[in-house]
């Protein structure tokens, strides 16, 4: 059996892309002829994506908003724009801090007092460290100040025709599709001043997604949700929670999205998570052991997560113990974001096989990591995806 190839979602951007961008950000680019330009570019990047060889693909999220010229943080603050009821007065930059938990509750710490940023706080303040988030300009975050709705039909609509668009072009089926979309965990983490607590603005969140991912879903694409909330959260509190209290935080957050996800088909929908991807140490992260048993909680048949990562890379074992749930399939990262070395194909598939030995190749899809865009050097990016296809070959022999 051949094992099929996907990839998490962001691609690296174009100059032409990211020129277009700028423009209609700026107001110097019409609507109709940016939307022209994005659909040249969508059509580029899945036609590329086929003739590497990879199975199922996406649009790059070249349709989601950008802030800068560097995508980094655009899985997440797309949705700015596609929610209403938050404002942008008196934000803060890259460091956004939601009140505390009410009766003593867990919430997220500031980016800033990320445990692992403040062991290794020298590294993350150099620029010259090779962790890329100290080279970051600042991100300006959103307050939530009314009450949460979705304004974002129009924008996903453009993805979904864009989508579609570019896999007939590129002589593949709709299924072959995906569009990835935040989760409603990742998507509370902004400051709020208008709901109860933090649970409350959860749920808010998910009521709000289910409108961007039905409208996915009834396309006939896949929708891919980005929760590294799930695993990523946990070196985001200050002090460190115990793992049961941070699995209850965690829990409120999987019964929202599958909340959201009721009525959609789990064949459908894919869920990622990752440890929040990063150029750094990671010495603070959740071992996957104590949160994937809630990872396979979601309505999703797919669950992708990072397997290359150097703090990750092990973890592979854990399935050696776990029955997957009928239906269900492993979506592991076979190649790394985090390095600029090209991933031998050979170990591209020692990689795959070692996932496919133990469930089966017909319950893994070959993947990478995480997102490719802004954290790779574009021609970089693209030569870790062909090996992720070759590897793929190799192991499917």
């Amino acid at each position: 059996m051949t094992i099929r190839t996907t990839h998490v979602g962001s691609l690296p951007r174009t100059p032409e892309l990211l020129k277009a961008n700028a423009a209609h950000r700026e107001g110097s680019l019409g609507e109709d002829e940016f939307t022209s330009i994005l659909q040249g570019e969508v059509d580029g990047v899945v036609k590329r994506q086929a003739e590497i060889g990879l199975d199922i693909v996406n649009d790059g999220e070249y349709g989601h908003a950008m802030l800068d010229t560097v995508d980094y943080g655009a899985w997440w603050t797309y949705s700015f724009s596609r929610f209403g009821g938050l404002s942008f007065e008196d934000v803060q930059r890259f460091d956004v801090r939601p009140p505390a938990g009410r009766d003593g509750r867990l919430s997220f710490s500031s980016f800033a007092e990320r445990r692992d940023w403040q062991r290794f706080a020298d590294a993350y303040a150099d620029p010259d460290s090779g962790i890329h988030i100290a080279n970051r300009n600042p991100i300006a975050f959103p307050t939530i100040t009314g009450e949460l709705t979705y304004i974002g039909a129009e924008a996903v609509a453009r993805d979904i025709a864009g989508t579609k668009h570019a896999l007939q072009a590129a002589g593949k089926p709709v299924s072959d599709g995906f569009v990835a979309a935040i989760s409603p965990g990742s998507a509370a983490r902004v400051a709020n001043a208008f709901y109860e607590d933090d649970e409350a603005v959860v749920w808010a969140c998910a009521d709000v997604l289910r409108e961007e991912y039905k409208q996915i879903t009834d396309a006939g694409l896949t929708v891919q949700i980005d929760a590294p909330d799930i695993a990523e959260g946990w070196d985001q509190m200050n002090p460190e929670p115990s793992v049961e209290d941070y699995r209850a935080f965690s829990r409120v957050r999987i019964d929202a999205l599958n909340h959201a996800l009721e009525g959609i088909d789990p064949s459908l929908v894919r869920f990622h998570v990752c440890w929040g991807s990063w150029h750094g140490p990671h010495t603070t992260d959740i071992p996957f052991k104590d949160i994937v048993d809630l990872a396979l909680l979601v309505n999703a048949n797919g669950l992708t997560f990072e397997a290359a990562n150097a703090r990750h890379a092990h973890e592979w074992t854990l399935w050696r113990d776990i029955e997957l749930p009928e239906g269900k399939y492993l979506i592991p990262g076979v190649v790394s974001h985090s390095t600029n070395v090209v991933e031998h194909p050979e170990l591209v598939a020692q990689r795959i096989r070692q996932f496919a030995d133990i469930v089966g190749d017909e319950r893994v899809v070959a993947s990478t990591d995480c997102g490719l865009g802004g954290r790779i050097y574009p021609s970089i990016a693209w030569a870790k995806l062909e090996a992720l296809a070759a590897g793929a070959r190799l192991a499917s022999k």
